[in-house]
């Protein structure tokens, strides 16, 4: 049986993608980390929780697609397939991973801690593809690369998962509402 997308989804993807285009490229640089934080995380949670798992990673592949052609659309402003094969790049790709399980377990409507539990499994697959991606992008260690790229965004990423887990339903259920 085969499955259309119909216009309307077609828009809310695009929405989504462009959403993920406004949001990523808000960051702000730390010092101790290459890695910046950024509002593109969020995006993808809301666009988990917005489209179902296959749209919405069709709305992460627009986003990357655009961010590869050079618009401007990846942390601090930046675009290019040079930023995606750069050491950073293996956390960009790592959006695709985490839009999907985490709509996954979203889809599912088991419940709030059903969603969180989704989103800290696409996470830690981001963590862990982008990790290794900046480990062997600047011959580092793992473990280093880990203490470098991940332990200073815990606590913050663990902040974009609360706020996702409390408005992510509300938009999809104002969504809904209206037939969308």
């Amino acid at each position: 049986m085969e499955k259309t997308i119909t216009i309307k989804k077609m828009a809310i993807i695009s929405l989504m993608a462009a959403i993920l285009c406004i949001l990523s490229p808000i960051s702000v640089p730390i010092f101790i980390s290459p890695v910046p934080i950024s509002l593109g995380v969020l995006a993808i949670y809301l666009t988990a929780y917005v489209l179902e798992p296959v749209e919405a990673l069709i709305s992460v592949v627009i986003f990357l697609l655009l961010g590869i052609f050079g618009l401007p659309v990846f942390s601090g402003y930046s675009g290019g397939i040079g930023k995606v094969l750069g050491p950073t790049g293996g956390y960009i790709i790592g959006f695709l991973f985490t839009v999907y399980a985490s709509s996954v377990f979203i889809h599912l409507k088991k419940g709030i801690a059903f969603d969180i539990i989704g989103m800290i499994i696409g996470l830690g697959i981001c963590y862990f593809l982008g990790t290794m991606w900046f480990s062997l992008q600047q011959g580092k260690g793992f473990i280093a690369s880990l203490l470098l790229c991940v332990v200073p965004f815990l606590i913050g990423d663990a902040i974009k998962i609360v706020v996702a887990a409390i408005i992510g339903p509300e938009i999809s259920k104002r969504l809904n509402k209206v037939n969308i």
